[in-house]
């Protein structure tokens, strides 16, 4: 099974770029189709209000439970104080299985630790080059899986990327994903040192091509095991701390509005075989 961990759904309200404007499927659906990709991890657009773009990504993962999963995103600024709320209700009624926080928001903070180790799910954070803060939560939350995107940084920081090796290599719950990794040379790196256990397939879709993105983890060459891992195995094994039995897929009932027309595409409708 191939599962493309990170991957953006929903409308933002920014108007600042494709980040925070819009994150349509039906490109992506079309492609990962192609690529032979079975599920994917969704998580909203940059929003002024996580409340309501998570709410926008719960319908799209309830319209295909086995095609999506979902995290909450949330702002660790912005939200603070609500964060448990936010997270309890994705959780608890939309049936997500994460946290997304990205640095561009704010910095990662002990509230939205705290709640992670209580829900017992892992939290996938962008520090956009600022790594150092990845040694200070491996350090302070072991009980948490972090995954890093992009291996620290989406803008090709070398020194970030190579410093999040290291962090792979000394810490047992630091991951990293795939997504938007330019220097091939690193990602060869990274399975060296750290083992094929710590890395996971992410496209950052819909803006990247994940058949372009997972050609890369083909072109690493692993032994049948290894790849099995980083294209699904070391996601199920992140998300296998909390009970899927225990939650519920369904739609909100407080969401009024039918589900926009771009996710009503046929290529949504396609259901995983096994």
């Amino acid at each position: 099974m191939i599962i493309d961990c990170h991957c953006h759904a929903g409308k933002g309200d920014g108007l600042t770029g494709p980040w925070d404007t819009a994150a349509p499927l039906g490109k992506y659906m079309r492609w990962a189709s192609r690529a032979g990709i079975h599920r994917t991890v969704l998580f909203a657009a940059f929003h002024s209000d996580y409340r309501i773009a998570n709410r926008e990504v719960a319908r799209v993962v309830a319209s295909q439970p086995n095609r999506f999963y979902g995290m909450a995103f949330v702002h660790a600024a912005r939200d603070r104080g609500r964060v448990h709320s936010l997270v309890k209700t994705a959780i608890e009624d939309y049936g997500f299985i994460g946290i997304k926080v990205h640095r561009y928001d704010a910095r990662l903070t002990r509230e939205i630790c705290d709640v992670a180790q209580a829900y017992r799910i892992p939290i996938l954070y962008d520090p956009v080059g600022e790594v150092s803060i990845v040694e200070l939560i491996a350090a302070e939350y072991p009980d948490v899986p972090f995954i890093i995107p992009h291996m620290g940084s989406f803008s090709d920081d070398w020194r970030a990327q190579n410093t999040v090796i290291d962090y792979l290599v000394r810490h047992p719950n630091i991951h990293m994903d795939t997504s938007g990794v330019r220097r091939f040379e690193l990602l060869e790196k990274a399975v060296q040192r750290a083992g094929a256990g710590k890395i996971l397939f992410g496209s950052d879709g819909p803006w990247l091509h994940p058949g372009l993105e997972l050609a890369k983890v083909r072109a690493l060459n692993l032994s049948p095991a290894d790849e099995t891992l980083v294209l699904g195995g070391n996601f199920l094994r992140l998300i296998s701390e909390r009970r899927r039995s225990s939650v519920v897929l369904r739609l909100p009932e407080t969401l009024p509005d039918p589900l926009p027309a771009e996710y009503r595409d046929p290529w949504l409708q396609w259901q995983l075989a096994s």
